[in-house]
């Protein structure tokens, strides 16, 4: 699955793997997996790998023929190199690429597809950061400018990945508490970009976040220069001080 996609700070998304056991209860990717991928939900947190789609009785394909179980869709691997225009990629929109149940074949594979299409900018997510200082030791962890490793975060004691070797990022969304700052802030290290946004969906005991939640995320960016996109959810919420900026412009 290649697409154009509504996520605001990309312009597509791939996704080469989908599923994931992290089991976060606002996830909007599994309310998707299970409304698109019919009724084959195994539930049993098995990996899975397809060479090519898999199919309906009627002919048509299912994206996710094994519900929100990982799955390698390695028949999707050639997908960028098709793109010719230059496109801000979001790489496993559907999954965390990035997860300690990912074999690091899979991601060593992706990387490499990645490589051969370097047109594009690729944007990596997840909620695992230390998986990326483990493939930066085994030397998997492609070092290029197109390549963009960020933090999924939702409250500040979560952990960051963040490098002055890479371009990183953190993507806190949902905001679940307030934010004096990030972490890293004492460190040599920052990130390149923060993305933030609000719980978006219907999912009883959904967080809507207060106005001062923010603060020190804006505080911060702005005495550190680092770009802040904000999501179409915090508009509304933070009237004049709204802003979505790239790190790229």
């Amino acid at each position: 699955m290649g697409q154009k996609t509504k996520i605001d700070w990309c312009d597509s998304s791939w996704n080469p793997i989908t599923g994931c056991l992290h089991g976060c209860p606002y996830c909007y990717a599994r309310g998707m997996a299970r409304r698109f991928g019919g009724k084959i939900i195994t539930g049993h947190d098995h990996l899975y790998i397809l060479d090519e789609p898999a199919r309906r009785a009627d002919g048509t394909i299912n994206p996710y023929p094994y519900g929100f179980d990982p799955t390698y869709h390695k028949y999707r691997l050639t997908i960028p190199q098709e793109w010719k225009k230059p496109q801000t990629i979001f790489v496993c929109s559907m999954a965390d690429m990035f997860g300690d149940w990912v074999p690091e074949d899979w991601i060593d594979q992706i990387f490499t597809a990645c490589l051969a299409a370097p047109q594009h900018r690729y944007l990596f997510l997840t909620k695992n950061g230390k998986r990326y200082m483990e493939l930066a030791k085994n030397g998997v962890l492609v070092d290029r400018e197109n390549f963009w490793y960020g933090c999924s975060v939702t409250r500040p004691e979560e952990p960051f990945f963040f490098s002055d070797r890479y371009k990183t990022f953190a993507s806190i969304e949902p905001i679940l508490e307030p934010f004096d700052w990030v972490p890293g802030l004492n460190h040599i290290e920052l990130p390149d970009w923060i993305i933030t946004g609000a719980e978006t969906g219907n999912r009883k005991g959904k967080v809507k976040p207060e106005r001062d939640w923010l603060d020190g995320i804006i505080n911060g960016c702005a005495e550190h220069h680092i770009p802040l996109f904000m999501k179409e959810s915090l508009r509304e919420l933070t009237g004049s001080d709204f802003k979505q900026e790239f790190p790229w412009d």
